[in-house]
């Protein structure tokens, strides 16, 4: 019996055996206009959208709609993360359901689904900390409101039906460890991220959380929380996926960890060698997903990508 992209990754998720090639997805592919020709749909600027017509809408959601299933066709991706654009409820429902009717139920389809603190912008770092010293209680009541009100939208995407799950993209490090301590983070973040993941779990959702950075002084809470996969584990920040599986890979699967620095400005032979490197120690017993330690993103050669892709296709089987 033929299994779907979308089957073998749900697997995976679940950690659970598959035979074949290893599943594959990039969180964002920035580069449609290089390999497809068409410019990718978080890039276009609809400033006159509330002037068009239904019909000239419905155009562009089912261009967006193709532009993400050409992408995952061409380049095997076993799920998609779609954005609407406009980007709310209404207009995302609207392009999971071309998406779906184009494609049935080929690819697992994400959204974005974090309601976590996320790293402070530079205009917010300083009111951030001093909530934590002088408000406590009250950054901890708005967290837990926040995690309410996704879940209430989680509830509605359940009731439609389209959706697979949701990739939880609050980044909490950065490439020197996370922006708060683990005694921080155990208690600004981690419940509300566990409440957050059992929510989506007691809706029928899988989830997958994203941080770059140095994740290893909280990872262990991250696990904790009971996300069905980690996701990017990033070598740049010194994210060893050989130990992350040797300590995490019965409890959580794990995505990603060939290294973006080295696709964008490393030589051929390093970018080989990353991504044997992820293949190696993140296929033994399942529960892998291969991935950069990001996404594909604006200014990458589309070339180190594909480079990338030749290794996985060789010696991504099992």
């Amino acid at each position: 019996m033929t299994i779907t992209p979308r089957e073998k990754f749900i697997a995976a998720l679940n950690r659970q055996p598959i035979t074949g090639r290893v599943p594959h997805f990039e969180l964002v592919f920035f580069l449609t206009m290089e390999a497809l020709g068409k410019l990718h749909p978080s890039q276009r600027c609809f400033n006159q959208w509330d002037q068009m017509e239904e019909k000239e809408r419905q155009l562009h959601r089912i261009d967006i709609a193709d532009t993400y299933i050409m992408s995952a066709e061409k380049y095997e991706h076993n799920a998609i993360f779609p954005q609407a654009n406009p980007y709310h409820y209404e207009e995302t429902i609207k392009l999971l359901d071309i998406i779906r009717e184009k494609s049935g139920d080929k690819y697992f389809l994400m959204l974005h689904g974090d309601a976590t603190y996320a790293i402070p912008g530079g205009e917010g770092m300083l009111e951030f900390s001093y909530r934590m010293a002088d408000d406590p209680e009250g950054l901890k009541a708005e967290a837990d409101k926040n995690v309410d009100n996704m879940l209430e939208l989680a509830e509605k995407y359940a009731k439609h039906g389209a959706l697979d799950g949701w990739a939880l993209c609050s980044d909490y490090c950065l490439n020197t460890g996370p922006f708060l301590s683990p005694a921080q983070f155990s208690e600004f973040v981690a419940p509300y991220l566990a409440k957050l993941i059992k929510g989506h779990r007691d809706l029928g959702f899988y989830a997958i959380k994203h941080t770059d950075g140095n994740i290893m002084p909280i990872i262990d809470q991250l696990v904790e929380a009971n996300p069905h996969a980690l996701h990017s584990l990033d070598p740049q920040a010194g994210v060893d996926i050989a130990e992350v599986k040797r300590l995490y890979g019965d409890k959580v699967c794990l995505i990603g960890n060939v290294n973006c620095g080295l696709l964008d400005t490393g030589t051929d032979e390093e970018v080989v060698e990353s991504a044997r490197y992820a293949l190696k120690h993140g296929m033994p017993g399942g529960g892998y997903i291969f991935s950069t330690s990001n996404c594909i993103y604006t200014g990458m050669r589309l070339a180190r990508y594909e480079l990338m892709l030749d290794i996985w296709r060789k010696e991504g089987n099992y």
